[in-house]
Order: C-alpha cells, then sequence, then structure tokens
C-alpha cells in the first residue's frame, strides 16, 4: 500500500483523483484550505479507513511522509485566480517549494500540476512542449501563467541541483464531475447555463478555441507520469478541438435547452487557439484519451442536473 500526498484535494481534478487512488488500494492524505475546494467533494471518503485530511494552505510549509506527492493546489479558473492575484501566485511558487522540499526530505516522488496556460496565447498550433510560449507577464492573467512558469523553473533546478525527478504535467481544458458550479470556465458555464435556461455566454466571436479532455482520461495520464522516469514537461490532454460557438451549440443539442447565445467582449490575453500535441505522452507513456466527447459530456450534465437539483 503506497501511502500519496494530493495538495488541493477538494478540488476538481484532487477528488477525482483521491477516488481513483483508493478504489486502486492506496492511503491518501489530503490538503486542501477549501479556498476554491468543495467539502462536498470530500464526503465520499471522510469514513474510509485509507484516507486522511488536514485543512492546510500549501503557501505555509508541512511535513508529511509519503511515497508520492500530487501537488495539484491553485485557483484554476480566471474569475478565482484573478480574485487574488497575489495569493494565486504565492501559492504557484511556495506551495511548489514547500512540495519539493519535502519530496528532498522524505525521498517522495512529486508530480506539479502544471497548465497549458504557460503556453500564453500561443502562436504556433497545436502546442508542443518545446515551445517557450507568448504570455504577458504583465497582463491579467499573469499571476497564474507565470507562477505556473515559475514553478516549472522551481521543479528543473531542484531536480538539476539536487538529483529530484518531479514531474511536470501540463494539463490541458479537462472536464467532468466533481466541477465547482460557479467554475465559471467554458464546461461548466455552458452546461449550468443551458440547464437552468439561461443565456450563454460566448465571448469575443466566439471563433477561439479549446480542446476538452474528460477527468478518467486525465487521472490515466497524471497516474502514468507519476509512474514513469519521464521529466520533461508532458502535455496531457485531447487533442479533439472545438471552436467556443460550436461548442456551445454542441451543448444546447446535447441538453435540448432553449437557452440563446450572447456575445460579450473577449477578455484580455484570452488564447486563440489551444490545442495538444500529445505526441511526447503516447510515446513515452502510452496515453491516449479513450473517452469520447459525446459520453464525457452527457456523464457532465447528468451531474450538473444533480448539483443544481440540490441547491
Amino acid at each position: 500500500m503506497k501511502k500519496i500526498l494530493i495538495t488541493g484535494a477538494a478540488g476538481f481534478i484532487g477528488s477525482n483523483l483521491t477516488k481513483r487512488l483508493l478504489e486502486e488500494g492506496n492511503f491518501v492524505i489530503g490538503l486542501d484550505n477549501f479556498y476554491t475546494g468543495q467539502k462536498e467533494n470530500l464526503k465520499p471518503f471522510l469514513n474510509n479507513k485509507n484516507y486522511k485530511f488536514f485543512e492546510h494552505n500549501v503557501i505555509e510549509p508541512y511535513n508529511i511522509e509519503a511515497d508520492e506527492i500530487y501537488n495539484l493546489a491553485c485557483p484554476a479558473s480566471p474569475i478565482h485566480y484573478q480574485k487574488d492575484p497575489i495569493f494565486t501566485f504565492k501559492t504557484s511558487v511556495f506551495g511548489i517549494i514547500n512540495a519539493l522540499e519535502l519530496s528532498k526530505k522524505t525521498g517522495a516522488k512529486l508530480l506539479q500540476a502544471s497548465t497549458s496556460e504557460v503556453y500564453g496565447d500561443a502562436k504556433i498550433y497545436p502546442q508542443n512542449e518545446k515551445y517557450f510560449g507568448n504570455v504577458n507577464p504583465n497582463g491579467i492573467r499573469a499571476c497564474y501563467d507565470e507562477g505556473k512558469r515559475a514553478a516549472e523553473t522551481l521543479i528543473c533546478d531542484y531536480n538539476r541541483l539536487y538529483g529530484l525527478n518531479a514531474k511536470i504535467a501540463r494539463i490541458f481544458n479537462t472536464y467532468g464531475e466533481n466541477m465547482d458550479i460557479k467554475d465559471g470556465r467554458v464546461v461548466s458555464n455552458f452546461i449550468v447555463q443551458a440547464l437552468r435556461g439561461e443565456d450563454i455566454t460566448i465571448y469575443g466571436e466566439g471563433n477561439q478555441s479549446r480542446s476538452f479532455c474528460y477527468i478518467s482520461d486525465l487521472l490515466e495520464g497524471l497516474i502514468l507520469l507519476m509512474k514513469s522516469d519521464v521529466t520533461e514537461p508532458v502535455n496531457l490532454g485531447n487533442p479533439d478541438e472545438f471552436t467556443i460557438k460550436d461548442f456551445a451549440l454542441y451543448i444546447l443539442d446535447l441538453t435540448k435547452s432553449s437557452s440563446k447565445c450572447v456575445y460579450m467582449p473577449l477578455p484580455l490575453d484570452d488564447p486563440h487557439k489551444r490545442k495538444p500535441d500529445i505526441s511526447l505522452a503516447k510515446t513515452k507513456l502510452g496515453f491516449e484519451p479513450k473517452v469520447k466527447i459525446e459520453d464525457g459530456i452527457k456523464n457532465t450534465i447528468e451531474y450538473f442536473k444533480t448539483r443544481i437539483n440540490k441547491q
């Protein structure tokens, strides 16, 4: 039985990863300060003898014995990470320093949840790991984009200086159960608006594109990366691509909603094209998404129906 620490354990990815790792027979320790994580996501685990939770802010050091550390703690939605940009940046930078120091001290394997946002408003398409990105360091998204880029810098330096083999997963748009109903990202926004019969909010003309990966596929990628000896950054996502406008129409069709699309100004520095090149993940990890978009979205619609009915 491995002892596995997950920071950001009450979040969307953290809670799904907790469920998967417990089902595989591991002992899981969760950390979260509930800045964006939801206590509701932890309820299924609290009576599990192989689960332990600590309310803690990863900006502050912690000392927990574990075989593996998944560092997922950070606000990931623009409405959340822009709310307190200094806190967001501290979470990325101090959070990874504390995780790296724990890894150095205990010998625990470490995986960092980085992001496709390190590529910014990319000038190459699709994005591969050798691309250095096009990020505005002074913009409203920089607290998150540059925080994650700084975390990658620290990981690579710790690996070089101290012989760690910490891993970097560059996560592209992911969706599924346990997303926050007020998450503010495209999948949750469109589904919740459609189910409530509200206008579907599209920013810009809706010609910008995104690629959407179902949560179970992402978890498989994270676990494969943790098991591997790969220390270079690795894209994890699904290359299947939609324009935002087409995706909105797709959601309207699947929900049978009468909602209308309305158009709002495009936010500053919003990426125009976001699609992962997952060649490295395929070659080095044997990773390839399996869940069809229709199946994943239908599951997510049912999840949000349940959440809305509970309100």
